[in-house]
C-alpha cells in the first residue's frame, strides 16, 4: 500500500509539474479569416489591445463555430498589429503579437478547455503570456455560454 501511495503521489507531481505549452501554428494565414477589427484608444482593453485585429480559425475551429462543439485541436489565431492612420485609410502596421487560442479538453481544463499564448512581434518562440493563459482567459469567462469564444460563424 506504501508503494501505491508513493507511486500515485510521484505520478501526481509529476503531472501537476508538466506544463502544456501552446505552439505557433505556422500555416495560420492559409486558415479560415473570420473577422477583422480595430479596437482604438478608447477602448477599455487598448492597452495592450490597441490596433487591427484579424481573427483566423482552423478546419476544427471553423466546425466549432458552426455547431458551438469544440473539439480537441480547434485552434483560433489573434494577429494584432498596430493601426497606421491617416487622414485618409486605416492600414496595418507592425505586428504587435499573435494570439493563439487551442482546444484541448485534457491539457487546459483550469481555463474552460482552451490554451492561450501570445508570440511577441514576428516571432514564433518569444512567447508572452506568463500565467498559462489565466488572464486570457478571465476575459473569455464573460462568453462562457459560447464555449469561450468570442468569434461568431457569420454565413
Amino acid at each position: 500500500m506504501k508503494r501505491f501511495l508513493l507511486a500515485v503521489t510521484i505520478l501526481t507531481g509529476l503531472s501537476m509539474a508538466t506544463e502544456h505549452k501552446v505552439t505557433y501554428p505556422k500555416e495560420y494565414r492559409t486558415w479560415t479569416h473570420v473577422k477583422s477589427m480595430v479596437i482604438n484608444d478608447a477602448h477599455s482593453l487598448s492597452d495592450p489591445f490597441e490596433g487591427m485585429h484579424h481573427i483566423y480559425a482552423n478546419t476544427k475551429a471553423m466546425d466549432g463555430l458552426k455547431k458551438q462543439d469544440y473539439k480537441n485541436g480547434a485552434t483560433f489565431v489573434f494577429d494584432l498589429l498596430s493601426a497606421e492612420r491617416s487622414k485618409e485609410a486605416t492600414v496595418e502596421g507592425e505586428r504587435k503579437f499573435v494570439g493563439v487560442m487551442e482546444y484541448n479538453n485534457t491539457k487546459y481544463p483550469k481555463t474552460g478547455n482552451w490554451g492561450f499564448e501570445a508570440f511577441a512581434g514576428d516571432s514564433t518562440d518569444k512567447r508572452v503570456v506568463k500565467d498559462s493563459g489565466v488572464s486570457c482567459f478571465q476575459c473569455h469567462v464573460a462568453v462562457e455560454k459560447k464555449s469561450y469564444v468570442f468569434s461568431e460563424y457569420r454565413k
